[in-house]
């Protein structure tokens, strides 16, 4: 895996934060609750499973991440110039991350502890995936700060796989960008003439 300036890094991965945060403020949040709720066959998530989806892996990580960071400001952790991934870290983030062209790269079942509930809360689902991406940023700038390689992460699969914080976040962004691809797909295929006269 190449190195990239972290400066780099930090600047890109928060524009996909701000662009996830501006869809669900001002795309996902204009929909009414049966566009969000819809799903096009049984088995597929609705738009709103799938921001739920996302906020259950916050839930979990955005604590770990600000853990993390705290104790390397603490231990008074400096910045590297430029930031390598960690082959797993490396991995993760191209499986999650959709293609150039709006893809998704492969189908993946979802762990049972972050299995979105049948019939979510909208006003509470997308409020927590914002206040999510807020909070996301929020660590990205303290971030900016410390040894993003160094600083380390245990995943939701198991306290013994680690990822740097560099690598978490870069996860964690490929991970909304793939769900909230997802959701706009789902959008998409709602009927329009549902609820219509014929």
């Amino acid at each position: 895996m190449a190195s990239i300036s972290t400066s780099t890094l930090l600047k890109q991965l928060r524009l996909q934060i701000i662009a996830a945060q501006y869809k669900a403020e001002n795309h996902f949040g204009g929909q009414s609750a049966e566009v969000l709720s819809y799903t096009s066959q049984p088995g597929t998530w609705s738009a709103l499973q799938c921001l739920e989806h996302l906020n259950t892996y916050g839930r979990f990580y955005l604590p770990a991440l600000d853990k993390a960071i705290t104790a390397a400001e603490r231990n008074g952790s400096q910045p590297l110039e430029t930031f390598k991934s960690g082959w797993l870290g490396a991995w993760f983030t191209k499986q999650m991350q959709p293609t150039p062209e709006g893809k998704l790269r492969s189908r993946m079942k979802s762990p049972k502890g972050h299995l979105p509930s049948v019939q979510p809360d909208v006003a509470s689902v997308l409020n927590e995936f914002i206040l999510q991406q807020e909070t996301m940023e929020a660590l990205m700038d303290r971030a900016a700060k410390i040894n993003l390689q160094k600083a380390k992460v245990a995943t939701s699969l198991s306290s013994l796989i680690k990822l740097s914080v560099g690598d978490t976040f870069g996860f964690m962004t490929a991970h909304i960008n793939r769900h909230v691809l997802q959701a706009e797909n789902m959008i998409r295929r709602y009927p329009k003439q549902v609820g219509k006269a014929v």
